[in-house]
């Protein structure tokens, strides 16, 4: 059986990561990554009309990008699952559009990439294509639109917000043996612990990172010992700080080996708040400098959490709490 307890996988055939691709904005090129990423940004709109339009064309080409790093010709890439922050994944659908790959839409929020690496591995672990490339983006000026407010109107962001990243990640997954690998996958639950602050995105999301860490845990019987990293999405300083003292009262300290890529992503100095936060955010520090690294020898085993606020305008506008997810995968040179 492959499936390990309640919430996790164990691939039999553990799907390879054979190529990727990051593409950031130019404020994220500043930060602390910045000698990880495929291509940096001279500005947010990149010779588009719209912001909307440019988060469209950074993920289409990191898709491009990253088939192009695989080494696989575009013909054999037999799926293209993606998505992205906006309302009915438009970024995701209208890269799809230009791409010409058969197209699975996916929303997971922030947690989208993990997400798609998880459906990904089953598919190809199940012997139902042997090449696939997972994909997502996020813009910092299309989600303030959306989710909060334009940037016309001025408003002054409060201390606990945080700065979604502008970019695209994207991943192929294939049947090739070669490392690194995703070996394991726990898919979350729905956690809401009744946090409603659209502004305050690591409170709510702490509490479903927790769950699916410790789930990840008891599945697999796996311990903090077993990995190099333990990396979650997009919870930011005060989710991390929040999420590292509720594990500890669970009996897990995983404070030596734990980093949040939402804390990790700008230098303190760059003023975003609490820290980074959008699809883009998990996905190019996993794309870049994860897989990069794992490429040289420095991690063999990396446990990603990605974690996601369900959450839309309507429902914070009609009262509504957060409800919040996170997925696990396991990546490991094997």
């Amino acid at each position: 059986m492959k499936k390990l307890g309640s919430q996790t996988v164990k691939f039999e055939n553990p799907p390879s990561i054979i190529g990727t691709a990051t593409i950031v904005g130019p404020k994220e090129g500043q930060g602390r990554f910045k000698d990880y990423y495929d291509l940096i940004l001279k500005d947010s709109i990149y010779q588009e009309k719209s912001w909307e339009k440019a988060e469209t064309k950074i993920l289409k080409e990191a898709v491009e990008m990253a088939i192009k790093n695989s080494k696989i010709p575009t013909s054999k890439v037999e799926y293209f699952i993606a998505g992205d922050l906006l309302n009915q994944i438009i970024s995701a659908g209208f890269a799809a559009r230009e791409l010409g790959l058969p197209f699975l839409g996916i929303y997971g929020a922030c947690s989208t990439i993990a997400q798609g690496a998880i459906l990904g591995s089953m598919i190809i672990d199940g012997g139902f294509a042997e090449n696939l490339v997972a994909a997502v983006s996020s813009h910092f000026c299309t989600a303030e639109r959306q989710f909060r407010f334009p940037l016309e109107l001025g408003n002054q962001r409060k201390p606990t917000s945080q700065w979604t990243v502008t970019g695209a990640g994207a991943m192929v997954l294939s049947s090739n043996i070669q490392n690194p690998r995703i070996t394991h996958a726990t898919v979350g639950k729905v956690i809401d612990m009744g946090e409603a602050d659209p502004n305050d995105m690591g409170t709510a999301m702490a509490p479903a990172a927790v769950d699916t860490i410790i789930r990840h845990f008891q599945d697999t019987g796996k311990t903090p010992d077993d990995y190099d990293l333990i990396l979650t999405g997009d919870l930011g300083s005060i989710g991390k700080d929040i999420a590292e003292d509720l594990l500890k009262q669970k009996g897990y300290d995983i404070s030596s080996k734990y980093s949040d890529c939402g804390v990790l992503i700008f230098y303190p100095e760059q003023d975003v708040h609490a820290g980074a936060s959008g699809c883009a955010c998990a996905a190019v520090v996993t794309c870049g400098y994860v897989y990069k690294e794992m490429l040289k020898g420095k991690y063999n085993k990396v446990l990603l959490v990605a974690t996601g606020a369900l959450l839309s305008t309507t429902s914070s506008q009609q009262g509504e709490t957060i409800p919040c997810i996170a997925h696990a995968i396991s990546i490991e040179n094997l």
